[in-house]
């Protein structure tokens, strides 16, 4: 299913690698200007490099940096315009292992990443999308945001405190066009997957690699949101593995 994302300026983080670099080649395939965000420049360049059309530039930033957030911004804005796109994908699950096993800075520079850090590229983006009178912020959920996970304590609490920041957009700026969602991508094989993998705790770290879906299902899941058809489900979590907004995303069925 095809979605017209023509005219749209999209800013998309953690787009180094995995599923912000697959939202990334999905948004510009669909038409949109895409701006990769990545903590290392040459990453976000590798992935820029490899999107067709001149549609993608790469941008280097660490989200946990409020003034480098905000710069991200301004370029994006001077080099193609102001963003009606964000896609808060950046995000950590290490520090892995119970509470009182973690160092207090790994778990606080966690949180700063996945949670703070789409609050700050929230706030950066707002002022032109309200001015605007539309945008769309996406803010990558999980499953973790709603039920507690051995050994997660640092992921689990940002991804929570994530779902709460996409309730508060939506209810303080849905009256001016914006748009908020939360997306959980399910399990994906991905460079955080392997580092699961590694740690050895709770189920998900045993779960079979090929049991993992592939990232570019929750790269159109991302197009999908980004598009009119979604409105109905602002302000809402939504599940990659939900029958309906698979179908609506042109997502095949799941098995069983």
């Amino acid at each position: 299913m095809a979605f017209d994302l023509t005219g749209e300026i999209a800013i998309v983080t953690g787009a180094g690698r995995g599923i912000g670099a697959a939202a990334a080649q999905a948004l510009a395939a669909s038409g949109a200007r895409v701006v990769v965000s990545a903590r290392r420049p040459a990453d976000a360049q590798a992935v820029a490099s490899g999107i067709a059309g001149g549609r993608a530039i790469a941008i280097g930033c660490d989200v946990a940096d409020a003034g480098a957030v905000d710069a991200l911004v301004a370029e994006t804005t001077r080099r193609l315009g102001p963003p009606s796109i964000l896609v808060n994908n950046a995000g950590v699950v290490s520090p892995i292992g119970r509470l009182d096993t973690l160092d207090p800075e790994a778990f606080a520079a966690a949180i700063r990443i996945t949670l703070v850090g789409a609050a700050f590229a929230a706030r950066a983006v707002l002022p032109a999308m309200v001015a605007a009178g539309r945008g769309r912020i996406i803010n990558l959920s999980s499953g973790a945001a709603h039920r507690p996970l051995e050994g997660w304590s640092a992921y689990c609490a940002a991804k929570a405190g994530l779902a709460m920041l996409t309730r508060s957009l939506q209810l303080e700026y849905g009256e001016r066009g914006i748009r908020a969602f939360g997306f959980s991508p399910g399990v994906v094989d991905t460079g955080m997957q392997a580092e699961i993998r590694a740690s050895g705790i709770n189920p998900v770290s045993r779960l079979p690699r090929e049991s993992l879906a592939p990232a570019d299902e929750p790269a159109a899941g991302i197009v999908y949101l980004c598009a009119a058809a979604s409105d109905v489900r602002a302000g809402q979590e939504v599940d990659i593995r939900d029958a309906d907004f698979r179908n609506a995303a042109g997502l095949p069925s799941l098995a069983g």
